[in-house]
């Protein structure tokens, strides 16, 4: 991954751990953007709580970069309840999740990010776990084999994944709230950089802030790391204040278009246009043409580009719109402006 890509990319790197732990909201009434969910939300846990019970499973899925492990965090603290975190690739036997299980206090929230990524022996585990509080051990091998049950404490398993697609329906069934998060609104990720910026120490006027909303591919994540870099900027060239001119001169040099695109965004819908006609072409042909994995582009690329009408999937492959033809400056080809919006 690019240096471009890495600041453009929803995915967290090793710097932003640290830094984001900091910046984390630690409520829903600090929590913005997302108001469906996080009402809802607010309801679930209200009456939970009021019932003294462990609030039921939930699943969070959407791109990478949107808040999942922060609404973790912030259900655990709404609820008084402690909290554990690990992920889907970390649990690569029965037994390591069976330990997690085992330890846990009743009422704790168990985060599990990439669940999709469970294995099957791994995720059969979960089920009982999940349904009926209890764990079935199988110990010994062969005909001396039996099984032990164990119970456990009632408690909140929270699943994030960015593929909703490959949870099994089994596993998804076992979820009583099921919530998905949106890319943000120019004017939520204003707040949150304007949020960020006073725990940072920084000064932004509100053109500037709304300059570095508008380029960050509806996520908090990309907000927050592009203040992190126009920060830089204004620090050598406006004496730390960040206003429309430098946040606009910062994000240029960084090479970030108006709509948060970079190289890759424009490689993709370029590579449509001239090689295939403007679509439709398959992903497996298009990850090829662009030089990026079939993952990567539905992952990280696809669903913004979808998302701002640039990008449509069909059922014969990914097709450039009219929008994507008029912001690379291409004229469509003649007898195509019917199917193209």
């Amino acid at each position: 991954m690019t240096i471009e890509r890495q600041i453009l990319s929803g995915v967290p790197t090793e710097d932003d751990l640290g830094f984001e732990v900091s910046l984390r909201p630690k409520t829903l009434d600090e929590y913005i953007g997302q108001e469906k969910v996080v009402e809802k939300m607010r309801l679930f846990i209200r009456a939970a709580s009021e019932r003294g019970e462990a609030l039921d499973h939930v699943l969070l899925f959407g791109p990478p970069g949107l808040g999942k492990t922060t609404l973790a965090h912030i259900v655990a603290h709404e609820m008084g309840a402690p909290m554990g975190a690990t992920s889907g690739p970390v649990l690569e036997r029965p037994g390591d999740l069976a330990a997690i299980l085992t330890n846990l206090e009743a009422g704790q929230v168990q985060f599990i990010d990439e669940i999709h990524r469970l294995g099957p022996t791994v995720e059969e585990i979960l089920y009982p776990a999940l349904e009926d509080f209890h764990l079935d051990i199988v110990l010994g091998q062969g005909p001396a084999a039996r099984t032990m049950k164990i119970d456990l404490p009632r408690f909140t398993l929270i699943g994030a994944t960015t593929r909703a697609g490959l949870i099994t329906a089994p596993l998804r069934a076992r979820f009583g709230i099921v919530h998905r998060l949106d890319f943000y609104q120019p004017e939520h990720l204003a707040q949150i950089i304007h949020r960020s910026a006073r725990l940072l120490g920084v000064t932004v006027d509100a053109p500037g802030a709304f300059e570095i909303a508008k380029r960050s591919r509806g996520t908090p994540r990309v907000a927050n790391r592009l203040l992190r870099r126009v920060r830089d900027f204004a620090q050598i060239h406006t004496d730390d204040r960040i206003d429309h001119d430098s946040a606009q001169r910062a994000l240029e040099m960084l090479e970030v278009d108006e709509f948060g695109f970079d190289e890759v965004d424009r490689k993709i819908l370029g590579t449509l246009i001239e090689h295939y006609q403007g679509g439709p072409a398959g992903i497996q042909a298009l990850a090829a043409a662009v030089g990026e994995d079939r993952g990567t582009l539905e992952d990280l690329y696809e669903p913004y580009l979808i998302q701002e009408g640039f990008l449509q999937r069909t059922p014969r492959g990914r097709v450039a719109t009219f929008r994507a033809y008029e912001h690379l400056g291409v004229q469509p080809p003649p007898g195509t402006a019917g199917r193209l919006f």
